[in-house]
């Protein structure tokens, strides 16, 4: 009986003892895959708040010697800098608003089973994620449109992303017809049903594709490369180009020349990433506040109902 008690005990420290190693080596690598995706942020913000001299002093800037917010102060002084930024929080703010209703609106209908057509309407539009009229036809509708040089061609054109609406039509599937069953009995419409039943339940899908849909509209270049002429209606993106470009070549020669009557010494690779940091921290701060829905909304609206 002895023996038999030792052997179990003896068995549990080994099992105890190769757990402990599995945890280890599990946590080593997870913090190793942490620092590696921290770093480049972290070097995004140490060299945007570098000083020139240090820059220029030592090739590789690992830790900081001093702030200087100089870089940030020319990045926000740069021409346009400051409307590109409200243009692209319009379009961000706007498109993000439409695009959630579009998408809820859209997928809600789809995922009803008593409505006509349903498959026909669903494989119609699940065609557009797979062919397109190509790019002439496609500049060719907007400007019919009259959305050339307007920043709605960064709104009205991508106003409903596919992918994203079949993610949440899933997601209202997987609810439980029950629940609209017993509202129904209550008296409640269909619009009624959506927005006071239907939207609460789905909150963790739809904070998801808002996020998705915020970070589509912040970033958008491409849109703006191709129908916006006017610099002044250009979003933050462009101009965070423009300023990479200008700072590749010297900072530019307006900007350049503006420095050296002012005595200001400011290195390129640093107004780069001071420019970089400031396009980057509003998306940034706002998916903490969605990060709780984030893995719950895709995963369930990932599921095939």
């Amino acid at each position: 009986m002895k023996t038999t008690t030792a052997v179990i005990r003896k068995n549990r420290i080994r099992k105890s003892m190769g757990d402990r190693i599995a945890d280890f080596f599990i946590h080593a690598v997870l913090i190793a895959l942490t620092l590696i995706v921290i770093f480049p942020f972290y070097n995004m913000l140490l060299i945007s708040v570098a000083r020139y001299e240090d820059i220029i002093s030592t090739p590789l800037y690992l830790f900081p010697k001093a702030i200087d917010f100089k870089n940030y102060s020319m990045a926000i002084l740069y021409p346009n800098f400051l409307r590109s930024a409200g243009v692209s929080l319009f379009v961000t703010a706007v498109g993000t608003t439409l695009n959630l209703l579009i998408t809820l609106l859209g997928s809600y209908v789809l995922s009803r089973k008593n409505l006509p057509f349903r498959k026909f309407f669903f494989y119609f539009i699940l065609f557009t994620m797979y062919f397109g009229g190509g790019l002439i036809p496609w500049y060719m509708v907007v400007k019919n449109l009259g959305f050339v040089d307007s920043v709605w061609a960064m709104i009205v054109p991508p106003m409903l992303n596919t992918f994203y609406l079949i993610l949440m039509r899933n997601y209202f599937q997987s609810i439980p017809e029950s629940l609209e069953e017993s509202a129904k009995i209550d008296g409640a419409n269909d619009l009624r049903i959506m927005f006071q039943i239907m939207v609460p339940v789905a909150a963790p899908i739809i904070a998801t594709i808002a996020l998705f849909y915020s970070v589509d509209r912040w970033n958008e270049w491409w849109l703006a490369l191709i129908f916006i002429q006017d610099p002044q209606k250009l979003p933050l993106q462009l101009i965070l180009r423009k300023m990479v470009v200008d700072a590749t070549i010297d900072l530019g020669n307006a900007m350049m020349n503006a420095m050296r009557d002012s005595h200001i010494q400011v290195h390129g690779r640093s107004l780069q990433m001071a420019t970089i940091t400031i396009t980057t921290l509003p998306i940034l701060m706002v998916y903490p506040f969605l990060q709780k829905y984030f893995t719950k909304g895709i995963m369930l609206g990932a599921i095939k109902a």
